[in-house]
């Protein structure tokens, strides 16, 4: 490594790290100066922005053919004085060429150098050449250029090849366009956790849209969420709603595992479900009556299959639905009301029998059941046959609803729910597990529990694999445009529950309207051992991994009984082998 590039490096990172330190401290100040609470969240939010580079503020820079020099890193960074710009946003298409250009395909890239740092000192640089006249000299390249330059060809242009195909094909799925499901496959140590999170920074910093409507990140545990929680302010973002599926139904403790996971998980448990909320549904085929005031009023079946239909057809939840549905049968109740004190039954020397009047007047026992509805009429201003006109009646209707006896009646017949009761009913009682949350969720939206629920412009879904069809059913509903970033690997499925296919958990939502990209290039894993566990993939129809390096040593195979790992594992390690030796 050059010294002299090492040092001019380390001027030009603490030259960046002075005009940050002016950012934060005018952010910081204008935080703390109150005010607006609109305005003092925008600075506290690039307050944050500018924390979360503290560590690695940059990474590469690139030097073009026409002479121009631009620096790579995790925000962009701008001198307030000419608006010049000092350092390149990683997501912003200037610096796409650093991920994407070749040899084959420089992109008017000359050079491409890597930085590596460590707080705000500079520990390593790497140069690569792509584009050169051949006028660059070996003293004025470190690291890997100058390596290349004293190598043959042939064996370092493979080894840039592969490094240079996985960046392109990272970026190229992290740069795809935002709406539609995107599934990225990719097997062990293809970076697919990597790829998640980046695009996630780059969806909020290309599409605006996104920062109103948020994107949710969905993790298989809380320790994977705190990772990503330390690793997305580092690539300029803070802006996300991270969860496990579980933390999506709010006031759910998880305490067991489940043997049944693998029936809960079955889409077939939607349908029961709502089988189980119809069913709390009663609608009577004899005539239904309540008390009022004294009063025994009776429906016929027919109105209240009426009702129920209206109610039904609303399209509202049950519990909404239920209230549409008292509202006709109490509108029902309140017009028997109102034919009973408009009729008069007389006698044969003409005295009214129900306490009315008869010139057709309201009498004692109507002027009482208004009253009980909050209504004060004066008999002698009330004119024959126009007894009770629409004011009166809609206080009917609110006595009626408001009585204790018909709500109790009514609640027989369209009772209130609870997503507990619905799904204790179905599956029982005790301990909640993780199995249960779409279910609970599934009842939750049927019944309209709990209120509207958070939905978001973009879900990233980590593990994808492992999720159930009622897991599905839960991601969807908080993501009504299906725009989404599934990464998972279907060799690796583990719940009895999961993917056997993406198209299998897909479809039933969106069709055909998602599309699959593959990361192919394993950096992780050693190829001896790839090749070792070939046959595990065999007959899956997944292609694996290629990998970029090599260990060197064979993987072997022996066997052991359960209750003898332990002490193989001792005999086996290097620290025995090495006591064994000597």
């Amino acid at each position: 490594m050059s010294a002299d590039e090492l040092e001019l490096e380390q001027q030009h990172l603490a030259e960046l790290y002075g005009h940050v330190d002016a950012l934060r401290e005018h952010a910081a100040a204008r935080a703390e100066a109150g005010g607006d609470p609109d305005t003092v969240a925008v600075w506290k939010t690039e307050l944050a922005r500018l924390d979360g580079v503290e560590n690695g503020l940059y990474f590469g820079r690139l030097d073009m053919v026409d002479g121009s020099r631009s620096y790579i890193g995790r925000i962009g960074v701008f001198r307030e004085s000419d608006d010049a710009q000092l350092l390149v946003d990683w997501r912003a298409p200037l610096a796409r060429a650093f991920y994407t250009a070749t040899a084959a395909d420089p992109q008017g890239v000359r050079r491409r150098r890597r930085i590596t740092t460590q707080g705000r000192t500079v520990v390593a640089v790497d140069d690569e050449l792509l584009d050169s006249d051949g006028t660059e000299g070996q003293d004025h390249l470190v690291g890997e250029a100058a390596l290349l330059s004293a190598v043959t060809a042939e064996r370092t242009g493979r080894m840039r090849e592969i490094v240079t195909t996985l960046q392109a094909e990272q970026d190229a799925i992290i740069r795809s366009e935002e709406r539609g499901i995107l599934v990225v496959q990719g097997g062990p140590g293809t970076g697919k956790t990597a790829v998640a999170l980046h695009r996630v920074a780059y969806l909020l910093y290309t599409h605006e849209h996104l920062r109103n409507r948020g994107v949710l990140v969905i993790g298989p545990s809380r320790i994977f969420l705190d990772y990503i929680g330390q690793v997305l302010p580092g690539l300029g973002e803070n802006r996300v709603v991270a969860a496990t599926l579980a933390e999506l139904h709010a006031g759910t403790d998880i305490t067991a595992a489940d043997p049944e996971a693998e029936r809960k998980g079955s889409a077939r448990m939607a349908e029961l479900i709502a089988q189980q909320v119809r069913r709390r549904v009663r609608v009577p085929d004899q005539p239904w009556e309540a008390e009022f005031e004294e009063q025994r009023l009776s429906l016929d079946p027919a109105t209240c299959r009426a009702a129920a239909q209206v109610a039904r057809e609303s399209g509202l939840p049950h519990n909404q639905a239920r209230l549409v549905f008292q509202e006709e049968l109490v509108a029902s109740l309140a017009e028997l009301l109102v034919q009973r004190m408009e009729s008069v039954l007389l006698t044969e020397e003409g005295q009214a029998l129900d306490g009315g009047s008869a010139d057709g007047k309201l009498g004692a026992s109507d002027l009482k059941a208004l009253a009980a509805a909050g209504v004060i009429v004066d008999p002698d201003d009330v004119e024959p046959r126009e007894l009770v006109d629409s004011a009166d009646q809609e206080a009917l209707r609110s006595a009626l609803l408001a009585d204790e006896r018909v709500t109790a009646a009514l609640d027989e017949l369209w009772p209130e729910l609870t997503p507990e009761e619905v799904i204790t009913d179905l599956v029982g009682s005790g301990p909640r597990t993780a199995a249960d949350v779409p279910l609970l969720d599934e009842a939750a939206a049927l019944l309209g529990h709990g209120g509207p629920r958070a939905v978001f412009g973009h879900v990233i879904v980590d593990e994808a694999q492992e999720l159930s069809e009622m897991q599905w059913r839960m991601l969807m509903r908080r993501c009504p445009s299906r725009s989404m970033t599934v990464v998972g690997d279907l060799a690796q499925t583990g719940s009895a529950a999961g993917a056997r296919s993406w198209e299998q958990v897909l479809a039933p939502h969106v069709a055909d309207r998602w599309r699959l990209a593959e990361l192919t290039v394993n950096y992780r894993t050693p190829s001896e051992v790839m090749a070792a566990t070939a046959d595990l993939l065999a007959g899956t129809g997944l292609r694996p991994p290629r990998s970029v390096r090599s260990s060197g040593d064979e993987p072997w195979l022996e066997q052991s009984r359960r209750d003898g790992l332990g002490a193989w594992c001792a005999r086996s390690s290097p620290s025995a082998s090495t006591a064994s030796s000597s």
